[in-house]
C-alpha cells in the first residue's frame, strides 16, 4: 500500500510548477503581512499572562497611578549642587512645550513647595545641624553679601583669618573653603570653566553625592508603531540637552534610564551586528549543506523551502499573536533548526536513492517512501510538544509554542510538497558515490560489544552530576539579560547600588493614608527595609519646634538674609589690593608649619598672587566665578527661612496625586536595604515585604514571582509534552519498550545538559530557557529516526546515511545558534552557551547512548518492510 507521503510527493512532482506558483503566492502574502504587522514588545513584564494574581495586583496599581508607568528617568549629575539644580530646571523648562512627544514632566524634590518648606522636611537633628552650620558661617557670608565681588570674598576670608589669629578657630577649620577658593582661581587662570559652589562651601567644602544629583521624571507619548516606541522622546531629550549646553565640558552629565530607555536600548542591543552575524551564519549553513547534499541544486531547493516556510510562519504568527516578544521571536531560530533537519533528512535520503537509480522521479518517490513515516512521526511529536507550551501562564513561551507548532506544520508540509517539486524542476545530477560512511561501522561494532559499559557509564555520569542540579538557578532579573555597558543599564545599576536612589522599590496600596502610615511602621521594622515613604512624610511632626529653630536662626542670620544697601562695585585696583592683602595674611597665618590648613593657606596665597598679577579679564572672570551662585543661594535661604506650617491642604496637588488616588487610597514606597543589584537581596526584600503586605507590587516582586511562574510553566509544559509525545509514540510504535528507548536517552541528555550548566555556573533565564524545548524537539526527532530504522532492521547505525543526515542537521543547528554566543545582548549570548551544551549532549545521546540502548536491530516485521537493495538504509516504513 502506497504511503500517503509518497502519494503527496507524486502529485507535487507531476504538478511541480503549480506547487511553486502556489508557494510563491503564499510567500508574497507572508511577506506583506510580516512587513506591515511586524512588531516586537521588549517589555519583559509582558512575557507573563496578565491573569496571574501578582500581575493582576501590578495592573491594578498602574491603573491607580498611571503617571508612574513607562517613564524616562533623566539623571543629571552636576559638578556642583548649583550646576545640577540649574541644569535640571533648564532641561525641564525646555522640554515642557513639546506636548506632542512628552506627556508629563516632574522634578522630585524640586519646585516652590520644597524651596520654601525644605527645612521643615528635615528631621529635628538635621535641622539643628543645618542652622548651626549656617550661623557659624556668618563671618564668611556677611562681607560677601554686602559686597558681592572679588574684594568682598577676600574680605570675608580675611575675617576668618582674624578669627584664627585671635584663637577663635584653627587654620584647619578654614581648609575646605580655602581649597575651594584656590581651585576656582586656578581654573580661571588656566582658562577652563570655573564656578565656586557656595552651597558646598557652607557644607564644609564638600558636597554629598545626593547634592550633586538631580532627577527629572518624563512620561513620553509612546509610538507603538515604531520598533523603539520611546525613541522620539529620548532623541528630543538628548538634542535639547545638547542645545542647552548641558555637557560634561560644562560640568553636567545627562544620563537616561527607566522603563522606556531600557526597553529601547535592549532592542538595539538585540539587533546589534545582527545583519553581519546572520550573513556569516547563512554562509556557514550553506557550506554545511554542501557537505551534506553535495549538489548546488539540491541545496538551493532546501534553502528556498526553508525561506518560504519561515516567511509563512512569521506572517501567520503575527496574525495570531499581534506582536512578538523577546521569547517568541526565537520562532525563527526554531524553524530554521528543525526545518533544515527535515530538508536534510529528505535530501540525504534522496541522494542515497539517486545513487541506486538514475531516474529522478523514481528516486524522489523512493526517498518519500523511505523517510515518510519517520518524518511524519517526528513532525507530529514536535507539533504536540510545542503546542504543550500553549496552556502555560508564561505568555512568552506560550506564544512561542503556538507559533513554533504551526511552523512545524508548515515545515512538514513544505518538505513533502515544495521541496520535491523544486528538486524535480532543478533536476540535480546523479549520485556516483554512496552516501553511507562505511568507516564508522567499526564504531557501531564497538558500541554493540560494549553496550553494558556504555549504559552503566551513562547512568553513573548522570547520577554523579545530580548534586550539581541543586546549584542550578533561574535568574529572573531582566537587568542581568542586558548589556551592562549600555548607558540606560549602567545608570540603572549605578542607582540601584544606593538604597537612597535605587529604582528597585516595592509599592503597596493602602485603603487610606492613616492605614498607609500604620502599615509603613510595620514595614519599616523589617531588617530588609531601608526606609518607607508615604504622603505623611511631607507633613512632618514637631513643626512648632522646628519653626522655632528656624525663626531663631533667621534672626541671627538677619544681616545675611536681608542685607542693606550693597557697597559700590570695586575698581580693578581695589580687587588687586584685596588679593595681595589676603595673600599676605594667608602666608602669615600658615608660616612654615606643616598640615592640611597651612598647606591650603599657602596654595590659596599663591593663587591670589597669581590672579593679582594676571590681566584684568582674568580677575573679571574670577569675580564672576566666585559670586555667580551667591545670589541664588541668598534667594533660596530667604525662602527656606520663611516657611509656613504644612498641612494636607497646603501640599501641591501634583505631589498629592503622586501618593493618593482620587478615591483616597494611599501609596507606600519601600526601599531595600543593601545593594539591590544583588538578586539575593531583592529576593529577601520582596519576600519580607509580602509577608506583611501580600498585595505588594514593584520590580522586586515581579522578579521573584516571574521566576516562579516561568519554572512552574516549564514543569507543566514539560509534563504535558512528555505525555503527548509518549501517547503519540505509543500509538505509532505500539511497543512500550520502543517508546522508552526513544525517550529515555533524551531525558538523560536533558539532565546532563542541566548538570553541565550548573557546573559551569550558567544560570537559566528568560532568554536561554527556550534552548531546552528546542533541543528536546531536535532530540525527539533524532531519536525517532533511529528507533524507526532500528525497528526496520538497520545495522551499523552510525555508518548509515541516516547518521550522516543527523550529523549535518546538528551541525546546521549548531551554526544557526553558535553565533549567538558572540551577541552583544547577554540574554542571547547565554542562549548560545546553553544551546551548545544541549547540542553536545543531544548528539552524544543520539550517536552513542541510543545505539547502546537499542542493541542489535530487529528483523523487519510484516508492518515494516526494508528495501532489499539497501539492508543498511533506514526503513521505508
Amino acid at each position: 500500500m502506497t504511503h500517503p507521503v509518497e502519494r503527496a510527493v507524486a502529485v507535487c512532482i507531476r504538478a511541480s510548477w503549480l506547487v511553486v506558483l502556489i508557494a510563491a503566492i503564499l510567500t508574497g502574502l507572508g511577506v506583506y503581512v510580516t512587513a506591515t504587522r511586524f512588531a516586537i514588545n521588549t517589555n519583559t513584564e509582558g512575557l507573563i499572562s496578565p491573569n496571574v494574581p501578582w500581575l493582576q495586583n501590578e495592573i491594578a496599581f498602574n491603573r491607580a497611578f498611571p503617571q508612574r508607568k513607562d517613564l524616562i528617568l533623566t539623571v543629571i549629575d552636576g559638578e556642583t549642587p548649583e550646576i545640577a539644580g540649574e541644569a535640571a530646571s533648564r532641561l525641564a523648562a525646555a522640554l515642557a512645550p513639546n506636548t506632542g512627544v512628552i506627556q508629563s514632566i516632574r522634578q522630585p524634590g524640586a519646585g516652590p513647595f520644597f524651596e520654601k518648606e525644605g527645612l521643615l522636611l528635615q528631621s529635628t537633628d538635621e535641622l539643628t545641624r543645618t542652622t548651626q552650620q549656617l550661623v557659624g558661617q556668618q563671618g564668611l557670608l556677611a562681607p560677601v553679601t554686602a559686597d558681592p565681588s572679588l574684594r568682598g570674598v577676600m574680605q570675608g576670608l580675611g575675617l576668618g583669618l582674624q578669627g584664627v589669629h585671635a584663637g577663635q578657630a584653627s587654620l584647619a577649620d578654614l581648609a575646605p573653603p580655602m581649597q575651594a577658593l584656590s581651585t576656582t582661581i586656578e581654573r580661571v587662570l588656566a582658562g577652563t570653566q570655573a564656578r565656586l559652589s557656595w552651597q558646598s562651601l557652607l557644607d564644609g567644602g564638600k558636597s554629598s553625592p545626593e547634592q550633586l544629583q538631580r532627577f527629572v521624571l518624563i512620561q513620553p507619548k509612546l509610538n507603538f508603531s515604531a520598533l523603539q516606541p520611546g525613541a522620539d522622546a529620548v532623541n528630543l531629550i538628548r538634542r535639547t540637552a545638547s542645545e542647552l549646553g548641558l555637557t560634561p565640558e560644562r560640568g553636567v552629565q545627562i544620563r537616561l534610564t527607566g522603563e522606556v530607555p531600557l526597553a529601547d536600548d535592549e532592542l538595539v542591543t538585540v539587533t546589534e551586528n545582527a545583519g553581519l552575524n546572520t550573513s556569516i551564519t547563512m554562509a556557514i549553513i550553506a557550506v554545511i549543506l554542501y557537505l551534506a547534499l553535495r549538489s548546488g541544486r539540491t541545496i538551493l531547493a532546501v534553502l528556498i523551502t526553508i525561506v518560504v516556510g519561515l516567511v509563512l510562519t512569521a506572517g501567520l504568527g503575527l496574525l495570531l499573536v499581534g506582536e512578538l516578544n523577546l521569547i517568541s521571536v526565537a520562532f525563527a531560530a526554531l524553524f530554521v533548526g528543525l526545518g533544515v533537519d527535515f530538508g536534510i533528512q529528505f535530501g540525504v535520503r534522496y541522494r542515497a536513492e539517486r545513487h541506486e537509480r538514475s531516474d529522478l522521479r523514481s528516486a524522489i518517490l523512493a526517498a518519500a517512501r523511505g523517510v515518510g513515516r519517520s518524518l511524519t512521526l517526528a513532525a507530529i511529536s514536535l507539533i504536540a510538544g510545542f503546542f504543550s507550551l500553549v496552556p502555560t501562564d508564561f505568555r512568552g513561551i506560550s506564544e512561542l509554542g503556538l507559533i513554533a507548532g504551526l511552523g512545524m506544520v508548515i515545515a512538514y508540509i513544505a518538505t513533502i510538497t515544495l521541496l520535491p517539486a523544486l528538486i524535480a524542476i532543478f533536476n540535480p545530477p546523479g549520485e556516483p558515490e554512496p552516501v553511507e560512511t562505511a568507516g564508522l561501522a567499526s564504531v557501531d561494532r564497538w558500541i554493540a560489544r560494549h553496550r553494558a559499559f556504555v549504559i552503566v557509564a551513562t547512568v553513573l555520569l548522570v547520577v554523579a552530576g545530580l548534586p550539581f542540579l541543586t546549584r542550578l538557578r533561574f535568574d529572573s532579573n531582566p537587568m542581568d539579560l542586558r548589556n551592562k555597558r549600555v548607558q540606560s543599564v549602567a545608570t540603572f545599576n549605578d542607582l540601584a547600588r544606593d538604597p537612597r536612589t535605587t529604582p528597585q522599590t516595592i509599592e503597596v496600596l493602602a485603603p487610606s493614608l492613616d492605614a498607609a502610615k500604620d502599615l509603613a511602621v510595620r514595614l519599616q521594622a523589617l531588617p530588609e527595609v531601608a526606609r518607607t515613604l508615604t504622603l505623611a512624610a511631607f507633613i512632618p511632626p514637631d513643626q512648632n519646634q522646628k519653626l522655632a529653630l528656624i525663626r531663631d536662626a533667621a534672626m541671627q542670620l538677619g544681616p545675611i538674609l536681608h542685607p542693606g544697601k550693597a557697597a559700590p562695585a570695586p575698581t580693578d585696583r581695589e580687587n588687586v589690593a584685596a588679593l595681595r592683602s589676603t595673600a599676605a595674611q594667608l602666608r602669615e597665618a600658615a608660616g612654615t608649619a606643616p598640615g592640611q590648613g597651612p598647606d591650603a593657606a599657602r596654595t590659596l596665597a599663591d593663587a591670589a598672587e597669581g590672579l593679582a598679577s594676571a590681566p584684568t579679564q582674568r580677575r573679571e572672570a574670577a569675580q564672576t566665578a566666585l559670586t555667580v551662585d551667591l545670589t541664588g543661594l541668598l534667594e533660596r535661604l530667604r525662602s527656606l527661612f520663611d516657611p509656613a506650617p504644612i498641612t494636607r491642604e497646603s501640599l501641591p496637588p501634583q505631589l498629592v496625586s503622586d501618593w493618593i488616588t482620587a478615591d483616597g487610597r494611599a501609596r507606600i514606597e519601600i526601599y531595600p536595604e543593601g545593594d539591590s543589584n544583588d538578586n539575593a537581596v531583592l529576593t529577601r526584600f520582596a519576600e519580607a515585604v509580602r509577608s506583611v503586605a501580600p498585595d505588594a507590587v514593584g520590580a522586586p516582586v515581579v522578579i521573584v514571582e516571574s521566576g516562579r511562574t516561568v519554572i512552574r510553566a516549564f514543569i507543566e509544559a514539560g509534563i504535558l509534552a512528555l505525555i503527548a509525545i509518549f501517547a503519540i509514540l505509543v500509538v505509532a510504535l505500539r511497543r512500550p519498550l520502543d517508546v522508552a528507548l526513544t525517550l529515555g536517552p533524551l531525558v538523560l541528555a536533558t539532565i546532563m545538559t542541566l548538570e553541565a550548566a550548573a557546573l559551569v555556573g550558567l544560570a537559566l533565564n528568560f532568554a536561554n530557557i527556550i534552548a531546552l524545548p528546542l533541543m528536546l524537539a531536535i532530540g525527539v526527532a533524532f531519536h525517532i529516526y533511529y528507533v524507526i530504522a532500528w525497528r526496520a532492521g538497520v545495522a551499523d547505525m552510525l555508518a548509515s546515511s541516516l547518521t550522516r543526515a543527523i550529523f549535518f542537521s546538528a551541525l546546521t543547528t549548531g551554526a544557526a545558534f553558535g553565533s549567538l554566543c558572540f551577541s552583544s545582548y547577554p540574554g542571547l549570548a547565554s542562549m548560545g552557551y546553553l544551546l551548545a551544551l544541549s547540542l553536545l549532549f543531544t548528539l552524544l545521546a543520539a550517536f552513542v547512548v541510543v545505539p547502546a540502548f537499542l542493541g542489535p536491530p530487529r528483523e523487519a516485521g510484516s508492518r515494516e518492510a526494508v528495501p532489499a537493495k539497501s539492508p543498511r538504509s533506514p526503513d521505508t516504513l
